[in-house]
């Protein structure tokens, strides 16, 4: 029951309490939860007070309301650790998830475009793009530069299906040593929009993520438009790794 001498505000604990509830799957994912005529009669207080303790819920993707239909269980979003040096499939693949990767742009030279944050604006870059498909839902889209000359003849090897980290290990003998990435939230222009399956005014995940290897910094420069209605795009502190 809730705590009224408690300096934690009734709604906070409601919240608390439906939190527990849906941890320790009294409340299974799929599962509508009682209304809130009927949350605030079991617990005594006003219907604005629950109002606000399933907000706190919504905004924690814990619970979605359906229109004329009440409130449900979301199913966990599963996490993924996109960040690591292993590279984007890889992410994915620990994760025990299978994902498509479609080239959209084969590897070929090409002259950048003044670019504040583009390592290689106003010089010549290798470029390939690719989408990434789970379950056949768009997930990720990937723009990606790479060093004219660290990664010569690149453009000549077929990439389709295959990880970029791993072409890069295994053909040009190299590793990335860290990084860098920010990030952002943007929209899609309206082609990249119609390939992600989204509307151009949808909100995404934007990061530029930069790559050093011992030869130069930021020898690849990869800008990643990431749709996260089904996963939770993540990075891990405590050091780069392969692992």
């Amino acid at each position: 029951m809730l705590n009224t001498q408690s300096p934690i505000p009734l709604y906070r604990q409601l919240a608390d309490i439906l939190m527990e509830g849906i941890r320790s799957g009294d409340h299974p994912p799929g599962v509508r939860i009682p209304s809130e005529p009927q949350l605030a009669k079991e617990y005594g207080i006003g219907r604005p007070t629950v109002r606000q303790a399933i907000d706190v819920l919504v905004r924690q993707r814990l619970l979605s309301r359906r229109r004329g239909s009440g409130t449900y269980v979301r199913a966990p979003e599963q996490e993924i650790d996109l960040f690591s040096l292993a590279g984007t499939s890889s992410a994915f693949h620990k994760k025990g998830i299978a994902v498509d990767v479609q080239l959209l742009q084969k590897t070929k030279r090409v002259n950048v475009s003044p670019d504040a944050e583009n390592p290689f604006a106003g010089g010549a870059a290798y470029f390939l793009s690719r989408l990434n498909r789970v379950d056949g839902a768009p997930v990720l889209l990937e723009a990606i530069y790479l060093h004219p000359v660290l990664f010569t003849g690149i453009e000549r090897m077929d990439l389709a299906g295959r990880s970029l980290s791993q072409v890069v290990e295994s053909s040009f003998y190299m590793r990335p040593v860290g990084g860098r990435q920010t990030f952002r939230i943007g929209c899609l222009d309206a082609k990249q929009a119609a390939l992600m399956d989204i509307t151009a005014d949808t909100q995404v995940l934007v990061v530029h993520r930069f790559l050093n290897f011992k030869p130069a910094h930021d020898a690849v420069f990869s800008i990643l438009y990431c749709n996260t209605e089904t996963f939770v795009f993540s990075q891990q502190i405590g050091g780069l790794n392969h692992a």
